[in-house]
């Protein structure tokens, strides 16, 4: 049988699966009669125009049916007048993907200050400049079929109004927000509590400046609002930002978090600690990660499960020095986190560029500090700078202070080839464990990373 003698919807079927892998523009030149049956079923079929900066959209738009518009534009565009030319065509317009030059975003967001009906995916970024604040009436204050929204260094302080009506947002990524564009975390809060599909969110501040003012009083709503959908938070900023924010919310389904705190004098985050108790995530954390790198220091609670579902909690906070690195981890792992009872392994590594010879600036109670709240743990994973100074601290307890740290360790994983001085001391420790009859192993392996 010849593909011409199939039945229309026979064919629908197989357009349907050949448009997934190549351009439908193909089959409506073959004939009258299958172009008939693309165009008339443009839902079915996922039918839309591409369009970028490059495209005369006044002169070719309207040769073609009127069907939904994608407009991107991988790299800042030159030239906007194309792109605003398909801006005002707001009524058919379904995806947004540009990345703005400071001198054209005024242009582009004059064009989209009227609602698009049928928008569901708006990404717009620009790297390296400072760009003009977007106006409160952007999308003419409204984003009711919005699905997926990034904004990547565009100060839009109103942007906790627009999405009051943005109720089946999936996504919202708002990264390198600049302090031009800062919005309050009351208004980003209450605008959260609307979104009940909401399953990934990024709040990324650039810088310590955009913090909330603590003359005001911040009292916790009563009852807090819940984001039933949402699994995965990232958020950058002061603490005091973020204490604000998780005091009203609940997100009982969350299984990743990852926080960076710019650094402070002080961790106090006790709403935050509220915030992950709420949570599913703390009972399947077993593993903790703790790292010192050039410019941050890092721990990462995560899940014996490995992959994308499994469940992580990560606290950051960028800092050079390496006494003030270690001293914020101690912050962050006795301030910030919940107890971590049911953490079993403890990895502590460094950057393996990082040529610091940090080991004869950390004092031996600042490490003990750092091993102090993993009560629970029977594996410690260290690597060979890393014993450098955890060893010779563990050697300072002796007699009755033997599980002072660490009461329940059972192994020491060291790093291959540790130094003679870190292979006498941990031979002490042993000793020492073994008289007060809570002995450990020690083996040697490669950490990893």
């Amino acid at each position: 049988m010849s593909i011409d003698m199939l039945p229309d919807d026979v064919l629908l079927e197989i357009f349907d699966f050949y448009v997934r892998i190549r351009a439908w523009r193909l089959l409506v030149h073959v004939c009258r009669r299958w172009r008939s049956i693309v165009f008339g079923s443009p839902r079915r079929l996922d039918l839309r125009l591409f369009c970028s900066n490059k495209t005369p959209a006044r002169e070719t738009l309207d040769v073609w049916p009127a069907l939904p518009l994608s407009i991107k534009c991988d790299k800042r565009a030159e030239r906007v007048d194309n792109i605003v030319a398909v801006l005002e065509r707001s009524d058919r317009v379904c995806h947004i993907n540009l990345g703005i030059k400071s001198s054209d975003l005024e242009t582009i967001s004059a064009a989209m200050q009227v609602q698009f009906p049928d928008l569901t995916h708006l990404v717009l970024w620009s790297h390296g400049e400072t760009v003009s604040v977007i106006p409160d009436s952007f999308l003419g204050g409204s984003a009711q079929r919005l699905e997926n929204l990034t904004l990547e260094n565009i100060p839009f302080p109103g942007l906790p109004k627009l999405l009051l009506s943005a109720t089946h947002l999936v996504t919202l990524q708002v990264v390198f927000i600049p302090h031009s564009g800062y919005f309050s975390p009351e208004e980003i809060a209450t605008a959260l509590s609307t979104l009940t599909r909401l399953e990934s969110l990024w709040l990324l501040f650039e810088s310590p400046q955009s913090c909330p003012d603590w003359a005001r009083q911040h009292p916790p709503p009563s009852p807090r609002s819940v984001l039933p959908a949402l699994i995965r938070f990232w958020f950058k900023g002061v603490t005091e930002y973020l204490e604000i924010v998780v005091a009203r919310i609940d997100a009982p389904r969350l299984s990743k978090l990852d926080v960076t705190f710019f650094n402070a004098i002080v961790f106090d985050t006790p709403q935050f600690i509220q915030f992950i108790r709420r949570t599913s995530m703390l009972k399947p954390l077993q593993k903790a990660r703790v790292t010192f790198e050039g410019d941050t220091a890092t721990v990462k609670l995560s899940s014996q499960t490995s992959g994308y579902k499994a469940e992580e909690l990560k606290v950051r906070i960028p800092c050079r020095e390496l006494d003030w690195q270690v001293s914020s981890m101690v912050q962050v792992c006795t301030s910030c986190l919940p107890p971590l009872s049911t953490l079993e392994d403890v990895f502590i590594y460094e950057d393996p560029c990082w040529q610091t010879h940090w080991q004869d600036n950390i004092e031996n109670v600042l490490w003990l500090e750092l091993l102090h709240p993993f009560t629970s743990v029977k594996n410690l994973y260290i690597s060979g700078y890393i014993a450098q100074g955890i060893v010779p601290a563990l050697q300072e307890l002796v007699g009755g202070r033997a599980t002072e740290v660490l009461p329940t360790l059972q192994n020491i994983f060291l790093e291959l080839q540790p130094s003679r001085p870190v292979q006498e001391g941990i031979q002490q420790v042993i000793a020492v464990r073994q008289a007060a009859g809570h002995p450990i192993a020690v083996s040697y392996r490669q950490i990893l990373r």
